[in-house]
């Protein structure tokens, strides 16, 4: 069935999945039901839902992810200004939505400094949620796909409880497990503002059934002080995210003064600490192959080796098929960013390095390269 087909028949679907349980189906039992099924099965995150084929972070993108088989979904989440939490991977709006159209909004447009860098646009914290619900969804790179900029305009912006309850209703009538993935975005930037989401996170998460280590959920963050204040409120598990640039500091970090950076952090005794309070690790794929100076993969690392040691579950991140994202080797031969690569040849080299999961934009082929993976139950 074609990509767009699944897409349609998720559409059709899917207002009738969301507005029609009165009572949400019961949850999934356990995560084991997810991470146990195959000897060599990596968990596929379908990072902002099927993102790579429907605009990032919308009932399009999440359906289709469902549909095409992802065992979790991976909302972004940031906040308004009632302490209402929305799906978005920035809190500035313009990328991502019509917002810079709305004359009605205009005034809004300012200066802020999030995390150290000054933006000037428009911020999910300088509106209500009736205002945010008014917006429509735009492509973040329309360059590259194309495809996805037809749908600008189709799409409203979700609320973290959306979401839960379309993964729940797909669930039901799915018969499988479909876990959340939720990242909490610049959360020292809101709690001095605040907006603090921690609590109210782990609130919406266990009114939804979403409570203990077997629940089909983790809460990520880039930080490290929101996840062990976590630790301590919820026994969620709780990934830790890894910028690219390993000099970089976690926001917290450098607000604290600490001189830690995700370099620290990512060696033998800085994994160790992270296995205090979270159970898995999340960094970008290039802290386990990273690449030369011709842009081609280079030879593994011990980083999954050592993650492991200390106890930790790996599931790096991003995961695209487009050539703009490829290493050299695996572009095709037009070299055109938008074309599509040997994404193939690309999951296999990292599948051999032994990680547990990936977070993909087109999760349809790293779950289609599963079929060679093999049954424990054989």
């Amino acid at each position: 069935m074609k990509i767009q087909e699944v897409l349609y028949i998720a559409l059709i679907n899917i207002e009738f999945l969301v507005t029609t349980q009165a009572t949400p189906p019961a949850l999934a039992r356990e995560t084991n039901e997810i991470e146990d099924e195959f000897e060599c099965k990596p968990l596929v995150i379908a990072h902002r839902g099927a993102s790579g084929y429907v605009p990032e972070h919308t009932l399009g993108s999440y359906s289709l992810a469902i549909a095409m088989g992802a065992d979790y979904i991976e909302p972004d989440l940031v906040i308004t200004k009632d302490s209402q939490l929305i799906i978005r991977h920035d809190n500035e709006l313009s990328l991502t939505t019509d917002v810079s159209q709305r004359h009605e909004f205009a005034n809004r447009r300012r200066n802020q400094t999030v995390d150290g860098t000054v933006l000037n646009g428009w911020f999910t914290e300088d509106f209500t949620l009736k205002e945010i619900k008014t917006l429509r969804v735009v492509e973040r790179l329309p360059n590259i796909r194309p495809g996805n900029s037809r749908m600008d305009g189709s799409f409203s912006i979700l609320t973290f409880q959306e979401i839960l309850d379309l993964a729940k209703s797909f669930q039901n009538s799915a018969k499988r497990v479909i876990g959340v993935y939720p990242e909490i975005k610049r959360s020292t930037y809101f709690r001095n503002i605040g907006l603090p989401m921690e609590q109210l996170v782990v609130d919406t998460l266990h009114r939804n059934g979403y409570q203990g280590a077997q629940a089909p959920a983790y809460i990520q963050s880039f930080e490290v002080n929101n996840l062990k204040e976590l630790k301590k409120i919820t026994d969620i598990k709780l990934l830790q995210l890894f910028e690219t640039n390993k000099s970089l500091q976690p926001a917290d970090q450098a607000e604290l003064g600490t001189g830690l950076t995700y370099g620290d952090m990512a060696s033998v005794d800085g994994l160790k600490q992270i296995a205090k309070y979270a159970s898995a690790v999340g960094p970008d794929k290039a802290y386990i192959i990273p690449r030369t100076s011709k842009n081609q993969l280079g030879s593994a690392t011990r980083f999954v080796e050592d993650a492991h040691k200390a106890g930790l579950k790996v599931h790096p991140y991003g995961f695209r098929a487009e050539n703009y994202f490829l290493p050299d080797e695996f572009q095709s031969k037009d070299k055109r960013p938008a074309s599509l690569g040997n994404f193939q040849g690309e999951l296999k080299a990292y599948l051999e390095t032994g990680i547990d999961g990936l977070f993909s934009d087109q999760p349809d082929i790293p779950i289609n390269m599963r079929k060679f993976c093999v049954n424990k139950t054989n």
